[in-house]
């Protein structure tokens, strides 16, 4: 379940950053913004939503996975192919995440 609510957190980030860009870089209507503030506000819940003792070690760990996921929006949304050193950064980047999130702690 906690790397379903950081792939949804990470889709809703990028997609309230994008809207932020389209406006601003893009020159896209206003309008953009509206539904790219309420993208950030559902980002925030979800990723308060994952189950970790620590804010910053749920953050710490979000962060392989919005890689990940930035990279998959680069390829579905602006048509641009992740070439393997993008793919490689990536995994070890997933595989950082997970010893973040899934190692069992002592104290």
């Amino acid at each position: 379940m906690t790397y379903l609510l950081y792939v949804a957190a990470a889709l809703a980030e990028i997609a309230g950053c994008f809207s932020f860009w389209a406006w601003w870089r893009l020159d896209k209507s206003p309008l953009w913004l509206a539904p790219g503030l309420v993208s950030l506000v559902l980002f925030a819940w979800l990723l308060a939503l994952v189950d970790t003792s620590a804010a910053g070690r749920a953050y710490a760990a979000y962060g392989g996975i919005y890689i990940a996921a930035s990279l998959a929006w680069l390829w579905l949304a602006e048509g641009v192919h992740p070439d393997r050193c993008d793919l490689a950064g990536a995994a070890i980047c997933i595989v950082g995440a997970s010893v973040i999130l899934l190692v069992p702690r002592t104290a």
